[in-house]
């Protein structure tokens, strides 16, 4: 197995208030990349929300192939999602990319 840091983006169709944004951070914190070396080195955020309602969620997935671990983050992102509140017209996701491997190489 391998563990993969992975973006899933995605847009809020309404803008959601701090505490629901507080309480999906919440949601997601077990798959929280700063507890893997690359999420350490490059500060990555487990939500990222723009201006515009855009969002990134940056997730740590143990995985035995890239497209596993980009199907598993999206898994992941959906029920914390869905956790909040939010369902797939709230909060649509695009494509999950795997944007770290954590190794000690």
């Amino acid at each position: 197995m391998t563990t993969y840091v992975i973006s899933v983006p995605g847009t809020f169709t309404d803008t959601i208030g701090a505490s629901r944004r507080d309480e999906l951070v919440r949601a997601l914190r077990p798959a929280d990349p700063h507890r893997t070396q690359a999420g350490n080195e490059e500060d990555l955020d487990v939500l990222t929300v723009n201006e515009d309602d855009t969002f990134t969620i940056r997730l740590t997935v143990e995985a035995d192939s890239g497209p596993h671990a980009e199907r598993d983050a999206r898994n992941l992102a959906g029920s914390a999602l869905r956790a909040v509140g939010l369902d797939e017209n709230s909060a649509p996701l695009g494509p999950a990319v795997i944007t770290g491997i954590d190794s000690e190489i």
